[in-house]
């Protein structure tokens, strides 16, 4: 059997590049500012979706996120790895947003998604650290909901029950749980895979409509309509059926009064003699990770 799986994704400012600018006069983080990458943890939620897909064949993956236009970047960075399609919900009315108006923006646009068997986010975003969403969108939903998820054990989508590892303070917890569901991931679950370099000349010019110019949507056009999929879905408050009174600053009862800049260590890196040995086992670890063959 196959499974319908949607995996919430945030563009985040690079807490590594916090400068004076980093914040908005009205206190929100000013994030046209920052350079922007993909939220870690979403990542490793993204790894266990694709585990699924590889495991039930005909299984599908939907990204959805939440931002500026610019934020259709993790869509993409999303189909290179194995993601099927993207949404990208963004209107100004959204700016703003805590986690209250963020999950219910959310929740609005899963439901008009539809059909989902189980719904995988990152366990909190790096821009806030306040892992709320996810289970704030369980709430919203009516789903159960199972957080600090490090490995999902199995699934039996016939049965409707998924077993997960859960790496909790204090020791690791094994749950089981109904389907469908909100998981949250944590950073210490497997690693998301590297792109691959056939899904990244397939969907690199894969865009949303409020990243092309006038004059690009007309060039475009006929290329989206001979490879739709190079159109990410692109939703409004109104698409979603928003109430105003929910969204964006009006549905905000909090606010972020300051920016702390965080330094992360250099990450690992590895240098090569250019031997033919460690050329071959490149080679064959590219092979193994999909990123080529």
């Amino acid at each position: 059997m196959s499974l319908k799986i949607v995996v919430l994704a945030k563009q985040v400012p690079d807490t590594r590049n916090v400068g004076p600018d980093a914040m908005t006069p009205e206190g929100t983080v000013n994030r046209a500012a920052l350079p922007a990458v993909f939220n870690p943890e979403d990542l490793n939620a993204l790894e266990q979706a694709l585990r699924l897909k590889e495991q039930f064949p005909g299984s599908t993956i939907s990204v959805l996120t939440m931002g500026l236009p610019k934020s259709a970047e993790v869509i993409r960075e999303a189909l290179y790895r194995g993601a099927d399609q993207g949404y990208v919900v963004t209107d100004r009315p959204l700016g703003g947003a805590d986690t209250l108006a963020t999950s219910y923006t959310l929740s609005q646009a899963i439901k008009k998604i539809g059909e989902y068997d189980i719904i995988l986010g990152g366990r909190q975003a790096i821009d806030g650290d306040t892992a709320q969403v996810g289970p704030q969108i369980a709430e919203k939903l009516g789903l159960t909901q199972v957080t600090y998820a490090e490995e999902i054990l199995s699934l039996d989508p016939a049965a409707k029950k998924i077993v997960i590892k859960r790496h909790i303070d204090g020791g690791v917890e094994t749950v089981e749980a109904p389907l469908p569901l909100v998981v949250t991931v944590n950073g210490s679950a497997a690693p998301c895979r590297p792109r691959n370099a056939k899904r990244v000349m397939k969907y690199k010019n894969a865009t949303a409509a409020a990243e092309r110019t006038p004059e690009q949507a007309e060039a475009l056009a006929p290329v989206i309509e001979k490879k739709p999929y190079l159109n990410i879905t692109q939703w409004g408050a109104a698409d979603i059926d928003a109430d105003p009174a929910q969204i964006g600053k009006a549905g905000s009862p909090t606010n972020v009064k300051t920016v702390q800049n965080i330094v992360f260590k250099a990450k690992e890196s590895r240098t090569m003699t250019g031997s033919d040995e460690e050329i071959d086992n490149l080679i064959q670890e590219l092979l193994n990770e999909k990123i080529i063959g």
